[in-house]
């Protein structure tokens, strides 16, 4: 993994992954790259994962300057952070994600596919942005967001691309709770170390039954929807 990007410590049987680019923490495809080498060492060696990013930003999407370069390397870094969404939706191990800023387009999938997601109060943007910028929402970001975001506010989040502010995407259901900045990582790891205690393999295999209607229908359609991403813009 790439160390000027990503960080990798274990603490007390938690994983605690850190993205940070230092700029938007864009996932390009070294930034995925990174999170799956790190998924690989988590998964031998810890018993939870808290994910999070820099300050004020978990992430801000798929790399845009890949998006532009052609429809091929558009196609292959959706799929690709695809993939990597469903990995940490389905991680066998607990995964904690601590929003610590802005989270869009895809930063706000990273927040769908985490079992408890902590974030920072503050004037941050999250949300699924793509509508706004003439973009339709990929079908695996569409079934992840029926399944974790309140019903009430699936449509405003979606077709309509609502962007909300910590408290309302606490409400949206992006997020279980929202800290101040100063007590975020810790508030997030205590939640790591809770879940970590949970018994396996009976976490993995209730979390599998859980989600797996959702896995199934994104497995059916990715492929097929990946062939009609034309418009190369960020998600």
């Amino acid at each position: 993994m790439s160390a000027e990007i990503l960080r990798y410590e274990l603490r007390d049987g938690v994983a605690i992954i850190t993205m940070d680019d230092g700029k938007a923490n864009a996932l390009s495809p070294s930034m995925i790259n990174a999170l799956q080498a790190a998924l690989d060492r988590a998964e031998d060696e810890a018993k939870a994962v808290l994910l999070s990013g820099r300050d004020k930003r978990l992430s801000g999407g798929f790399d845009l300057s890949v998006m532009m370069h052609s429809l091929e390397s558009m196609r292959s870094l959706v799929l690709s952070g695809a993939e990597l969404m469903l990995r940490l939706y389905l991680f066998p191990q607990p995964v904690v994600v601590a929003c610590n800023g802005h989270a869009l387009a895809a930063g706000a999938i990273l927040l769908l596919v985490g079992d408890t997601r902590i974030g920072t109060s503050g004037d941050f943007k999250i949300g699924l942005n793509e509508v706004s910028i003439q973009m339709t929402l990929p079908v695996f970001a569409m079934e992840l967001a029926r399944d974790r975001l309140s019903k009430r506010h699936f449509s405003a989040a979606t077709t309509q691309a609502r962007i909300y502010d910590p408290y309302s995407a606490n409400d949206a259901g992006y997020l279980d709770q929202v800290v101040p900045a100063d007590q975020l990582l810790d508030t997030a790891l205590d939640q790591a170390r809770r879940l970590a205690a949970l018994p396996n393999p009976a976490f993995r295999n209730t979390k599998q039954r859980e989600r797996s209607a959702t896995v199934a229908r994104i497995r059916e359609t990715l492929q097929a929807d990946l062939a009609q991403l034309a418009n190369p813009k960020t998600i």
